[in-house]
C-alpha cells in the first residue's frame, strides 16, 4: 500500500517537473519572439529615421515649396478631419451593435457588411472616393474628400473595437446601473463607455495610424498638389492651410511622387526625410495615445 502511494506521488511530482519545464520553455520562445519583433522594430525605425535625417538640409524643413512642411500639416490635418467624421460613427454603430441590435438577419447583414469593408483594398476606397466625392461633385482634388475615404477604412476598426470593448465589461456594470433606476442611453454614456474607453482608445489609434500612413486613397481624392499661403486665414480661400476643399498632399504622396516621378535633384532625399517625419509622428502619436489611456485606466482604478 505503501508502495502504491509512494509510486503515486512520484508520478505526480514528474508530471508536476514536466508541465513547469514545458511552462520555461514555452516562456523562453514567447520571450524570444517578442524580443525578435522588439528588435526588428528598432532597427527598422532607426535605420528609416537616420537614413532620412543624415541627408536632410536645412531648406527640406521649411513651410514653403521644396520643404515637407506644407505636407506635414496636411497630413495631420486629414488625419483629424477623418477621425472627426469617423470615430462618432464608429462608437455609435459599435454601441449599437452591441446594445441595441437583436440577433436575426439585419444584424447578420450588418455584421458581413462591417467585415466586407473592413477587407477593402485602399485603392478601391480610393476610386469610390473619387467617383462619389470627386466626379458626381464636380470638384477638385480636395482634402476633405480624402478625409472622407480615410474614415471609410477606419469605420470597422473602430466600430468593431467599440463592439468588443462593450462586449468585454462585466455583466455587473450593466446591471448595476439597470438596478439603481437609470435608462439604458444613461447606462451607456455614464458607466459602459467610459469604463470601454481605455479599449475604445487602442481602435482609434490603429485607425489614426492607417490614416497617417495612407497613399492609395488620398491619390485619387487629396491630390498630388498643395498651395497653401501662411498669411491668409479667409478659410474661403483656396491657399488657406484650414480651408479643407483644398488639394492637399500628404507625406505618404509625397514619398511616393518624389521616388516615381523625381523632379528635383534631391528627390531621394526629400523622400527619405518624409520617411523619417512620417514614421516619428506616428510613434510619438501611439506613445502619447497610449500614454493617455494608461492615465485612464490607472484614474479608473483609483475610483473604484
Amino acid at each position: 500500500m505503501q508502495q502504491n502511494n509512494s509510486s503515486k506521488h512520484s508520478s505526480g511530482d514528474m508530471r508536476i517537473g514536466m508541465a513547469l519545464a514545458a511552462d520555461r520553455v514555452m516562456t523562453g520562445v514567447f520571450y524570444l519572439v517578442a524580443g525578435f519583433f522588439l528588435v526588428l522594430l528598432f532597427a527598422f525605425a532607426g535605420y528609416i529615421i537616420i537614413k532620412g535625417f543624415a541627408g536632410a538640409k536645412l531648406y527640406m524643413f521649411a513651410f514653403a515649396k521644396g520643404g515637407i512642411g506644407n505636407q506635414f500639416f496636411n497630413t495631420v490635418y486629414l488625419v483629424f478631419l477623418a477621425l472627426l467624421i469617423s470615430v462618432p460613427i464608429g462608437i455609435l454603430s459599435g454601441v449599437y451593435m452591441a446594445e441595441y441590435a437583436k440577433p436575426g438577419r439585419v444584424t447578420h447583414f450588418l455584421r458581413i457588411a462591417i467585415e466586407t469593408l473592413s477587407s477593402l483594398p485602399s485603392i478601391v476606397v480610393g476610386l469610390f472616393g473619387y467617383l462619389v466625392f470627386i466626379v458626381l461633385t464636380h470638384a477638385q482634388w480636395n482634402l476633405f474628400s480624402g478625409a472622407l475615404a480615410v474614415s471609410i477604412l477606419s469605420l470597422p476598426l473602430i466600430s468593431t473595437t467599440t463592439e468588443d470593448a462593450l462586449r468585454s465589461l462585466p455583466e455587473s456594470y450593466k446591471k448595476g446601473s439597470l438596478g439603481m433606476g437609470a435608462t439604458l442611453r444613461q447606462t451607456i454614456v455614464t458607466v459602459l463607455l467610459p469604463a470601454a474607453a481605455p479599449r475604445i482608445i487602442t481602435g482609434v489609434i490603429l485607425a489614426a495610424g492607417r490614416g497617417f500612413g495612407e497613399a492609395a486613397a488620398l491619390l485619387y481624392t487629396a491630390g498630388m498638389s498643395t498651395d497653401i499661403n501662411w498669411t491668409v486665414w479667409n478659410i474661403a480661400s483656396p491657399t488657406c492651410a484650414l480651408n479643407p476643399f483644398r488639394p492637399g498632399e500628404t507625406l505618404s504622396l509625397a514619398i511616393w511622387g518624389a521616388r516615381t516621378e523625381a523632379l528635383s535633384a534631391d528627390s531621394a532625399e526629400i523622400a527619405n526625410l518624409s520617411s523619417a517625419v512620417l514614421m516619428i509622428m506616428v510613434l510619438t502619436f501611439s506613445i502619447l495615445a497610449h500614454t493617455l489611456e494608461g492615465r485612464i485606466k490607472k484614474k479608473m482604478g483609483d475610483t473604484k
